[in-house]
């Protein structure tokens, strides 16, 4: 750990570097504001005591400076008798601490390691927003990309709830995650619940939570989805899903902030804000009697619409190379590069599958890729033979012959291992949601 003493008193320098230095921290010193804000530039310090008082500049201006520089290292004040008031400022504007001079070198050692703590944190929780951006960035400046992220920013900051609508693979989470992170919840918990993914039994469990001993299983108390993202933001994927009994719940939970867990007797108080996804179109649910009227224009105040793949082709040049360079470095493979003619190949393809299509399209070129380019051979290698380059194959007897076949082969699989979800889903190589979701496509239903 290394710590940066500034102040214009000599023997305060020299005392408090050798009381640190006894207790195995490195110190740097400075004699000015000027001077330490040099040190800072050129040197990494994980926590700074800083006189307020200096001969060149105010303690709040090279504060100030410090935070620009870099705003994760903690800065501890030491102030003269009676400028608490000063130091009350400093505080507001990010210092971590301040004490009066003569301190308590045994309390100031303390606040320093303490302060190296939530540094480390403060870094550590940065990168992993960082990492988390860059997984979660939207790609593109098509027009329709540039509408998405004017209707993304007019409503970030806003407490309503958003109902984003897209076909599969479009990028609806996406969608969400930027929402939460332009919002003044950013640094709260994004929850996510994929509805599709949870079986209807444990549905309310899930959500709610339960009270130990509620049912048979139920071990312990466990903290439900709405809970957990309480001041936070919790996104509710493929909402479409959320069994039909357990939507009065939801609507209530929405209208009053309260939830009261299974089992439990007492209403728990909640501030949730609701983001909500679908590739279904609820109206026709609605209609059908599968989705409550009320619950979705509870949900529907801020519709958004993202748009598929084919209808932004222009946005696929970027795409490619942004999917290229991700799946390579998580790969630690060296950088491929890809041949016009094979760029253009790929933006012909219609997509269906949409992002996600492309993405595991591109994953699958830089495992089969033999030299250091991707080459048209390659791309012809790995796209689909019925593909017609817009997206609409749905028609064509090939797609009907090998939808046939899928659902005989899902079918037989769930027979063979007593309709066991999760083993089928592993020997077919899906998510559970993605077999879920192929057998209510295909009419398959557990026998009574």
């Amino acid at each position: 750990m290394k710590l940066l003493i500034v102040d214009d008193e000599k023997n305060i320098r020299t005392s408090l570097a050798r009381f640190f230095d006894l207790h195995g921290l490195s110190t740097g010193t400075a004699e000015t504001g000027q001077e330490g804000i040099e040190q800072i530039r050129k040197t990494s310090f994980d926590c700074v005591l800083l006189d307020l008082r200096l001969p060149d500049l105010d303690g709040i201006q090279v504060l100030e400076r410090i935070r620009e520089i870099d705003p994760f290292i903690p800065v501890i004040l030491l102030t003269a008798h009676g400028s608490a008031a000063k130091a009350v400022e400093a505080i507001k504007k990010g210092a971590f601490d301040f004490f009066e001079k003569p301190a308590d070198e045994e309390k100031l050692l303390i606040a320093v390691r303490n302060s190296f703590q939530l540094g480390r944190f403060n870094r550590e929780k940065s990168d992993s927003f960082r990492e988390l951006d860059r997984k979660y960035e939207l790609v593109g400046n098509s027009q329709m990309m540039k509408t998405l992220r004017e209707q993304i920013d007019r409503v970030a900051d806003k407490n309503s709830r958003v109902l984003i609508t897209g076909e599969s693979g479009t990028g609806k989470e996406l969608v969400a995650y930027a929402i939460h992170r332009r919002s003044s919840r950013r640094d709260k918990a994004f929850v996510k619940v994929n509805c599709a993914a949870i079986p209807h039994e444990l549905f309310e469990s899930e959500l709610f939570g339960h009270e130990k001993g509620s049912f048979t299983g139920a071990f312990q108390q466990r903290i439900g989805k709405f809970e957990q993202a309480d001041h936070g933001t919790l996104f509710l994927d493929e909402i479409g899903e959320i069994p039909l009994l357990l939507q009065p719940k939801i609507l209530r939970a929405l209208q009053e902030n309260e939830i009261q867990r299974v089992g439990g007797q007492k209403e728990i108080r909640v501030e949730v804000r609701i983001l909500a996804a679908t590739n279904r179109k609820l109206e026709e649910e609605i209609r059908k009697g599968g989705f409550r009227e009320d619950l979705y224009y509870r949900l529907n105040v801020f519709p958004i619409e993202v748009p598929p793949l084919r209808q932004r082709p222009e946005d696929l040049p970027e795409l490619i190379r942004h999917f290229l360079a991700r799946v390579c470095e998580e790969n630690n493979v060296k950088l491929l590069e890809i041949e016009p003619e094979a760029s253009n190949l790929l933006s012909q393809y219609g997509f269906p599958g949409n992002i996600r299509e492309l993405r595991n399209l591109i994953e699958r070129l830089m495992i089969l890729c033999r030299g250091v380019r991707i080459t048209p051979e390659d791309v012809n290698g790995v796209l689909p033979h019925q593909a017609t380059g817009h997206g609409d194959d749905q028609g064509s007897l090939l797609y009907s012959k090998l939808e046939d076949t899928e659902r005989d082969l899902i079918l037989k699989a769930l027979e063979d291992h007593r309709w066991r979800i999760s083993k089928v889903a592993k020997i077919l190589g899906l998510e559970r949601s993605h077999l879920y979701k192929k057998m209510k496509r295909y009419g398959i239903a557990r026998p009574e």
